[in-house]
């Protein structure tokens, strides 16, 4: 009889040699995977296998051609996007989860994890001792399942239950016009609509402006609009703006409305004691979300939401009864962790097949605990200002937006250049090609701007520092470029 497991090998060497080969890559001397693109593709590829190779020489082949040829994502250079690598804290939690508890559901200490774990984040980031949450895979599915809870509170307001009978009436949610866009796919999703989404312009700083708010949800108060959700952001992805929370709160009240706020960047930077009046408000949401993937380093795959009564995501996402699950369980002299589901977290949103998510905040919380968390986030906090100092005393660089978090967006501008957004489009290319230093862009006010994100828990202020001096000696370069030209015309 054919058994796998005897043509995996010893499983302990195989880690070992894997934790090997991941270590490698985390020095990053490798190139990028487009430079030898052709050879792993064709190592990696070809047609279906008929018999396979085992798990040594697989192990091989992901050394070679694999692992080497993974993302720049990683990278402490890298500053593009608010997910980064995961800690090894993270990693080994993961794996062990992958082992030892492929599914949440059971009485075990990962099951007993995924709630402490929770309860742990809502503490460290000063939420009301009434917020329950609920992972999922990411800030995407977070906020869906926060605004399907404002849309089941909303109808059944007035009467209807939504997740039964549907959508019986227009809807609208508000929020500002820095918002991520997953508030539009949750709208869509949900039945609502993205046209339910009603965008309240941004202030130059790029917060939702609560006059503005007031004056258009009293010009819609009287069209018969189901008004489901206000949305406010604890850090906008673009600039790391976080929007007058108390003020919509308020309004937030006065109009009757869910109050909802978007954290899944921000909501650690209230641990950074120079900017935690800015949070002020959050103990009025009625939901919020966070992604532990992103500030607090771990693999990618992880959100939660926060909801001030848990019992309403039961009400809006419960599957009903499957006889295959609810005859596999009871409540009673349970004396095996297989006899109860535990949490039945199933039942509280979108997925039921999940990973134990909870041991991996728990092991990143656990590892270097609140204070280390508040270090991290000062010090991102910090290169975003050092970024911001060095392009102040620059001549050809720009701050346009004052940082608030770990965000930082400048340019370099002359006035020998005629097009800047294009001159800037230039210098991102540039870094990206090159591969050190590695940020995105954005647009602010009509601007296209250098943004950096400094979330990776490997990144230092060296890779401030040395952004800086990337943007400057692509800048100058280019800058001559256009002198030589003109000097040639």
């Amino acid at each position: 009889m054919y058994q796998e497991h005897a043509e995996c090998g010893n499983l302990p060497e195989l880690l070992q040699q894997l934790g090997k080969d991941l270590d490698q890559y985390l020095r990053f001397e490798h190139p990028d995977a487009m430079s030898n693109e052709a050879s792993w593709k064709a190592a990696l590829g070809g047609p279906l296998p008929e018999q396979g190779i085992g798990c040594e020489q697989l192990l091989a082949s992901m050394r070679q051609y694999l692992i080497p040829n993974g993302s720049q994502v990683p990278k402490p250079g890298c500053t593009a996007f608010i997910t980064t690598g995961a800690t090894s804290a993270g990693v080994l939690a993961t794996l062990s989860g992958t082992v030892a508890a492929p599914q949440r559901v059971g009485l075990t200490a990962f099951n007993y994890l995924e709630e402490l774990s929770l309860q742990w984040m809502a503490e460290m980031f000063n939420l009301p001792a009434t917020m329950k949450g609920i992972y999922s895979s990411g800030g995407s599915v977070a906020n869906l399942v926060a605004l399907g809870a404002a849309r089941q509170w909303a109808f059944e307001r007035l009467g209807i239950n939504p997740a039964e009978d549907g959508i019986q009436r227009p809807c609208r949610l508000y929020a500002s016009s820095a918002c991520h866009r997953t508030i539009h796919r949750a709208a869509a999703v949900l039945g609502m609509g993205r046209s339910a989404v009603v965008t309240i312009q941004a202030d130059n700083n790029g917060r939702l402006s609560p006059t503005a708010l007031r004056e258009r949800l009293a010009a819609d108060a009287r069209k018969g609009f189901v008004l489901v959700a206000i949305v406010a952001n604890a850090g906008t992805t673009d600039t790391g703006a976080i929007d007058p929370l108390a003020e919509i709160g308020e309004i937030a009240r006065e109009f009757q409305a869910w109050f909802h706020i978007d954290g899944a960047y921000g909501l650690p930077g209230v641990l950074d004691p120079r900017i935690e009046h800015l949070y002020q408000g959050m103990e009025l949401a009625d939901s919020l979300i966070v992604d532990p993937h992103k500030w607090l380093g771990a693999p990618v795959g992880i959100g939660a939401t926060f909801v001030r009564d848990r019992s309403i995501l039961n009400r809006a996402f419960s599957q009903g009864a499957a006889d295959y699950l609810e005859g596999a369980c009871h409540d009673n002299n349970i004396q095996n962790s297989m006899q109860s589901m535990g949490v039945p977290y199933h039942d509280f949103g979108v997925e039921l097949s999940a990973p134990s998510r909870g041991a991996v905040v728990w092991a990143l919380i656990r590892e270097i605990g609140k204070t280390g968390m508040r270090e991290r986030i000062c010090r991102h906090n910090d290169m975003a200002q050092l970024v911001a100092d060095l392009a102040n005393k620059h001549p050809n660089l720009q701050v346009v937006q004052k940082p608030t978090l770990s965000i930082c967006c400048f340019r370099y501008i002359s006035d020998l250049a005629p097009d800047l957004n294009d001159l800037n489009k230039q210098i991102h290319r540039e870094l990206v090609e090159e591969g050190r230093c590695i940020p995105s862009t954005t647009i602010i006010n009509g601007n296209l701007v250098i943004r950096p994100c400094f979330v990776g828990a490997r990144t230092t202020e060296l890779h401030a520092r040395e952004l800086v001096d990337a943007v400057v000696t692509a800048g100058d370069g280019l800058l001559e470029n256009i002198r030589n030209s003109s000097n040639r015309s």
